[in-house]
């Protein structure tokens, strides 16, 4: 199966709601979020053959849960020698007001 850039779909708040909590019931001293901005979403999904991006979960030199992002190609394949994406700001401490994802 090849990648098309449809993957993925528009996903209901109620169940992003119910499982960002699960998540933040079994990691209570976790980071819940990574925001990346827009420019470099916007640079790696410019790049010749890309049609989408894949997160790697990973742990930096703190041994701190980090989020990396690369372009990915039809083929399935990383877009490894364009640009990758790290350097996120973690919440927390950079984290959005209370909302249904964030929880109280």
């Amino acid at each position: 199966m090849a990648f098309t850039g449809d993957e993925a779909q528009e996903f209901p708040l109620a169940t992003a709601a119910a499982w960002t909590a699960l998540y933040r019931k079994a990691k209570p001293n976790g980071i819940k979020a990574h925001f990346f901005g827009r420019n470099i979403i916007e640079r790696i999904l410019a790049q010749p053959g890309c049609v989408g991006i894949r997160c790697y979960y990973s742990l930096d030199a703190n041994n701190v849960q980090q989020l990396i992002m690369v372009g990915a190609d039809t083929s399935e394949n990383d877009l490894y020698n364009g640009i990758i994406a790290e350097v996120s700001r973690p919440c927390p401490p950079f984290c959005s007001s209370s909302n249904p994802l964030m929880g109280v």
